[in-house]
């Protein structure tokens, strides 16, 4: 499978679907986001399984906004809707099999509770 363009029409749908998402946001003038892509590509040709998204942030500054982008490249994971890993730089090959298998391997229903737990502990400090 190859990378898909995200939009603001579509990455909601697109990174709430069920499966893995991964989103490489990335400019035109941005030296390690041109360095990276052809490592996010080839990813994307060996994982059939995962959707591989691409946002370019000077075409949707409102949503690397939204999503408080702040340095690029920045690589998103989402699993089931749920933002499993966040960071910014250019990752090797090997790193970006990493966190695609570390992102595979994860226990969503472990996921799941853990963030109501954060959640319930938040409201109860606010209280």
């Amino acid at each position: 499978m190859s990378t898909v363009e995200l939009t603001a029409d579509t990455f909601q749908s697109t990174v709430s679907a069920e499966g893995i998402t991964l989103v490489d946001w990335w400019a035109s003038w941005c030296g390690p986001c041109l360095q990276f892509a052809p490592v996010y590509d080839a990813a994307s040709e060996e994982h059939a399984d995962v959707t591989f998204g691409k946002i370019d942030t000077e075409d949707q500054q409102e949503l690397a906004a939204a999503a408080q982008i702040t340095s690029i490249p920045t690589l998103m994971a989402f699993r089931d809707g749920v933002l499993v890993f966040n960071q910014a730089g250019a990752l090797p090959a090997p790193a970006l099999e990493q966190v695609i298998k570390a992102v595979k391997d994860l226990d969503m229903d472990d996921v799941r509770r853990q963030i109501a737990e954060a959640e319930a502990a938040e409201s109860g400090a606010q209280a």
